[in-house]
C-alpha cells in the first residue's frame, strides 16, 4: 500500500489548499448547514465553499445530506470528524501502545 502526504498536490484526495483545510476545521465542531458554515468561516465566497465542498465530498472527506425541510435545504458532515469520533478507542490505545 502507497502512503501519500494529504498536504501534498499530488495526493489522490489532497487537502493542501487553504479552503479545505478551513472547511474540514470548521467542520469539526459537528455537522453545519451552507449558510451556518459560510458564516463561520467568514471571508469566503459563495462560489469558493461550493467548490470546495464539491472537492471535499468527491474524495470522500465530506458528506452531503440532505433535510425534510420546507425549503428543502441540506447540511454538511466531517467524514473526517465522524471517523475520529468512532474510532476514539482505538486512536487511544494506539496512543499509550
Amino acid at each position: 500500500m502507497v502512503a501519500y502526504d494529504v498536504f501534498l498536490a499530488d495526493c489522490p484526495a489532497p487537502i493542501s489548499d487553504t479552503w479545505s483545510v478551513v472547511v474540514i476545521t470548521a467542520l469539526g465542531s459537528g455537522p453545519a448547514r451552507y449558510g451556518e458554515l459560510r458564516a463561520k468561516i467568514g471571508g469566503i465566497s459563495n462560489k469558493m465553499l461550493a467548490r470546495t465542498l464539491r472537492r471535499l465530498a468527491g474524495n470522500g472527506l465530506v458528506e452531503r445530506r440532505e433535510l425534510r425541510t420546507a425549503p428543502p435545504t441540506s447540511d454538511a458532515i466531517g467524514a473526517l470528524s465522524r471517523w475520529a469520533e468512532e474510532n476514539t478507542d482505538a486512536l487511544l490505545a494506539a496512543r499509550s501502545a
